[in-house]
């Protein structure tokens, strides 16, 4: 089945979060451009990715897997920028900003994979 993750709120919405985290994060202390900055740029740029390879899955279940998989990554993601704000490196202004961006992806997919799993067939 031919899916277009273009037409995805939730992609729209994650593609548009990874330019963002890529400047916040490029600000960060040295010493953390392999550990956090990378840990938050990984799982950033992941949501939209794997929204991209569940659309291109060929069954409902390995679609459904992907979005579980990017729903996981804003989760870890917003998680990740309240921490940098605990640390210091992210303003509240900004880490609540990014952090509700984040949470409103994972809402968004988690509306998404609950309608998918209400229109698919009962699975053993």
């Amino acid at each position: 089945m031919a899916r277009d993750p273009r037409k995805l709120r939730a992609f729209g919405l994650a593609d548009a979060l990874v330019p963002d985290i890529y400047l916040v994060t490029k600000d960060f202390p040295v010493e953390e451009r392999y550990g956090l900055v990378a840990q938050m740029r990984r799982a950033a740029v992941s949501i939209p990715t794997n929204i991209v390879e569940g659309s291109a899955r060929r069954t409902e279940k390995d679609y459904l897997n992907f979005l579980n998989i990017a729903n996981g990554s804003a989760y870890e993601l917003s998680y990740l920028i309240r921490l940098s704000h605990r640390l210091g490196f992210l303003a509240r202004s900004t880490s609540i900003s990014l952090s509700d961006r984040s949470e409103h992806i994972a809402a968004s997919l988690t509306a998404l994979i609950d309608a998918l799993d209400r229109e698919a067939p009962d699975r053993p």
